[in-house]
C-alpha cells in the first residue's frame, strides 16, 4: 500500500471555539498508523497554500483518519474552510512512533500536544497518568474522552480557569516527588515508569530537566515547520547530542551535536538526547 493517497472529507467540525476535528475517508485501504506518527495533508483545494501541513494522527478507526487541529496560520485557516465532499491529497503515516510502555506510564500534553498523545492513551487504556496543561479552559479539548481513557488526569491552566493554576511541569514534578519515583534504580530496567510528552518547546525543555533528575526515560514528540515531510528538504532539523563523538573522543567532544530530521528520524526523540 502506498503512503500517497487521496481522501474525501467526511467531517470538519468545531470541538470548541479554538479546535476542529477533521475526519477523512481514504479512497483505498491504507497503512495503519502507530501512536505518535503524522501525516502531510493538503490544506486547500487549489495550489494555495502550496505546501502540505503536518498533523499528528488523532484516531484511526474503520479506515477513517481523524486529526485534531487549531487554527493558527494560513494553512489551518484554509483547512477549516473546507467542507464535506472535498478531496485532499495526503501522505502518511510518516515518522517513528512512541515506544511501547511497560505497564503504567505518564503522558504530558501541552495545548494541542494532546492530539499526538491520545492515540497512545487510547491504545493502552487505563494505564496513563495524564498531565494536561493549557493557557486557559478554552485551550483544553477532548476532556470527556481523556477522562474515560486515562488512569488519572491532572489539569493545569496558566490563568487558573480550570484545574490547578500554574504550569503542567510543576504538577509533574510534584507527582514524581510524591511517588518517590526519583529513588528508583536504573531507568532502563524493565518496568520503569516511562514518560511521553508533546507540547511547546519551553515545556519540553523544563520536562527534560525534571525527568533527568528523576532518572526516568522520557520520549518527546518534536514540532517543526516542514516542507516535504519525507526527509528530502532538510528543513525540520533539531539538535541532537553527538554520542558517537563523545564515545570516541571523551570529554573534549562534550557539547557537540548533530542535526536530525524531525520528519524522518523523529518526530519522537529521547528527550535526554535533545540539545535545547
Amino acid at each position: 500500500m502506498s503512503k500517497f493517497f487521496t481522501c474525501e472529507i467526511v467531517g470538519n467540525s468545531g470541538q470548541n471555539a479554538n479546535f476542529k476535528l477533521l475526519t477523512l475517508q481514504p479512497a483505498s485501504q491504507i497503512i495503519a498508523p502507530k501512536p505518535g506518527q503524522f501525516y502531510m495533508i493538503q490544506t486547500g483545494t487549489a495550489c494555495d497554500p502550496l505546501l502540505k501541513r503536518p498533523f499528528s494522527i488523532y484516531n484511526f478507526e474503520q479506515n477513517h483518519l481523524s486529526f485534531l487541529y487549531r487554527i493558527r496560520g494560513k494553512g489551518t485557516l484554509s483547512l477549516s474552510q473546507l467542507r464535506e465532499g472535498d478531496v485532499l491529497q495526503v501522505i502518511g503515516p510518516l515518522g517513528n512512533s512512541y515506544p511501547e510502555p511497560d505497564g503504567d506510564f505518564i503522558a504530558v500534553a501541552g495545548g494541542i500536544g494532546i492530539a499526538s498523545l491520545l492515540p497512545l492513551i487510547r491504545k493502552y487504556r487505563q494505564r496513563a497518568y495524564l498531565f494536561y496543561g493549557a493557557m486557559n479552559t478554552g485551550d483544553l479539548v477532548m476532556l470527556e474522552e481523556t477522562r474515560e481513557l486515562a488512569k488519572e488526569i491532572f489539569i493545569t491552566t496558566d490563568d487558573g480557569s480550570d484545574g490547578q493554576k500554574g504550569w503542567i511541569t510543576h504538577a509533574v514534578k510534584d507527582f514524581l516527588g510524591e511517588l518517590k519515583i526519583a529513588n528508583q534504580p536504573s531507568p532502563r530496567r524493565k518496568g520503569a515508569l516511562s514518560i511521553y510528552a508533546c507540547g511547546p518547546v519551553p515545556m519540553l525543555k523544563a520536562l527534560s530537566e525534571i525527568t533527568r533528575a528523576a532518572g526516568l526515560p522520557c520520549y518527546a514528540s518534536m514540532e517543526e515547520h516542514m516542507a516535504c515531510g519525507i526527509g528530502a528538504c532538510l528543513g525540520c532539523v533539531v539538535k541532537i547530542a553527538d554520542k558517537r563523538a563523545s564515545l570516541q573522543r571523551g570529554a573534549e567532544a562534550a557539547g557537540q551535536f548533530i542535526y536530525k530530521r524531525v520528519c524522518k528520524e523523529g518526530p519522537i526523540f529521547n528527550i535526554e538526547d535533545i540539545v535545547w
